[in-house]
């Protein structure tokens, strides 16, 4: 199971980029902060409100200097025909990890059921792990609230709850 703190779990698929199949791997972002999200399934009810929530964040994820990389166990080609059909152009890479080693890698795998839960993770430029989330199928996850945590984990200062970019650190002493 991936620590906070330690290095990220290596992983080289692949993955749907624009319209082009090519192959990742987490050493392709070394010295980039890199937020690598997991779902369960294309063709589904919440992923999509997922996807395109963070395809339509994508300029403020690359004004903080991060890429996005969203994951399933779905297969790159299921990911070419869902964009072409529903989603559109998301403009990060989707990995098909078919072989659900990359989701097992990072312990968002439900073995008896064989998709990836979703799984939030925020990887460093040094290559560690920084953030991590994981929740139940049924709800999806905010955007907004991963640019939050980002920008917190860049300021290097303490934040308190609710805390948001401008508002002041927590200060001790």
């Amino acid at each position: 199971m991936p620590m906070i703190g330690q290095p990220a779990p290596q992983f080289k698929a692949q993955a749907l980029v624009k319209d082009e199949f090519k192959e990742v791997s987490l050493s392709d972002y070394k010295g980039k902060w890199l937020v690598l999200f997991f779902y369960p399934l294309d063709f589904t009810f919440v992923c999509p409100t997922e996807l395109l929530q963070f395809r339509d964040k994508m300029e403020s994820f690359k004004k903080l200097g991060a890429e996005v990389i969203g994951a399933s166990v779905d297969s790159v080609h299921s990911h070419k025909r869902w964009c072409k059909d529903d989603l559109g152009e998301l403009n990060y890479p989707l990995i098909g990890d078919i072989t659900k080693r990359v989701s097992r890698d990072y312990g968002v795998l439900f073995e008896d059921k064989g998709i990836a839960t979703r799984g939030t993770f925020i990887i460093d430029p040094d290559g560690l792990l920084q953030y991590m989330g994981i929740h139940n199928l049924n709800v999806g996850r905010d955007a907004d609230e991963i640019l939050r945590v980002l920008t917190a984990l860049q300021s290097e200062e303490l934040c308190g709850a609710g805390w948001k970019p401008g508002q002041k650190h927590v200060k001790v002493g």
